[in-house]
């Protein structure tokens, strides 16, 4: 399955992925505010690939004056009825409908990997301010919970893709494979977790691009398997997931 068809999936499970993906911790807005040397309150702020709005959302509860940049139809449909006092425009990383240093901060949660960085890259950095900052992040799985760990694999065997690697590249390595090398960057690590009904949990794994391409029959037959071996580990029907937060920040010179 190509990169772009896997991307646009998500405009079928829209009103999914809103009611069951995972937020961020203030923490994560609070390392962005330290690398930025400034408070969001008050900043101009794009808010790429965001979806139906879930770090929009706290972008603009900080304060920010914020504008969110969505490809997909459904994403932005789903994103004006949560937001409906923010503005979305329609457009995509690699080409930004944006004005030159127009923005203090640009940010991309759970969307920068759906980019091109050699196109995303030098359109952040024109539609940054000097001194600007681009904000990328991800809530990735903390493999170091054994039945979160299980999943996982089971996940990618049954959808045919590879597991996450088990090791993260180190703070260099990582900045080379966001296509930042040569930016001044920090990374940062924000561990939390979440508790929520199982139903929750299946409908949030379940609203990943390689659930949604597989279809109704591939997706329910995970679920009824699944749903039996959670019940087993959480009996009383509440599921604790953990997440690593990976966060970079790059600085426009």
């Amino acid at each position: 399955m190509a990169v772009t068809s896997r991307a646009s999936s998500f405009n079928e499970a829209a009103a999914q992925y809103a009611a069951n993906r995972p937020s961020y911790p203030p923490a994560v807005l609070d390392a962005v505010e330290e690398a930025m040397g400034r408070p969001l309150a008050g900043a101009r702020v794009a808010d790429v690939g965001a979806g139906t709005g879930i770090a929009t959302a706290l972008l603009h509860e900080r304060g920010a004056d914020v504008v969110a940049v969505e490809p997909g139809a459904g994403m932005a449909t789903q994103f004006r009825r949560t937001l409906p006092d923010v503005p979305i425009v329609r457009g995509d990383g690699n080409a930004l409908p944006l004005a030159d240093a127009s923005r203090d901060l640009i940010t991309y949660a759970q969307s920068w990997h759906w980019t091109d960085t050699d196109r995303s890259v030098p359109e952040a950095l024109r539609v940054l301010r000097p001194g600007g900052a681009l904000a990328v992040w991800w809530n990735t799985t903390a493999f170091d919970v054994p039945w979160t760990a299980a999943q996982d694999e089971r996940i990618a065997a049954h959808c045919g893709v590879r597991p996450s690697p088990r090791t993260r590249p180190d703070d260099s390595r990582a900045v080379r494979l966001a296509g930042l090398s040569g930016l001044r960057c920090v990374r940062r690590h924000v561990r939390w977790s979440r508790t929520v009904p199982l139903d929750t949990h299946l409908a949030n794994i379940t609203s990943y691009s390689a659930f949604i391409v597989l279809g109704e029959a591939g997706t329910q037959e995970f679920l009824a398997d699944e749903r039996d071996r959670l019940r087993e580990l959480f009996p009383d029907g509440r599921v604790e997931e953990a997440y690593l937060v990976d966060l970079l920040v790059a600085i426009r010179p």
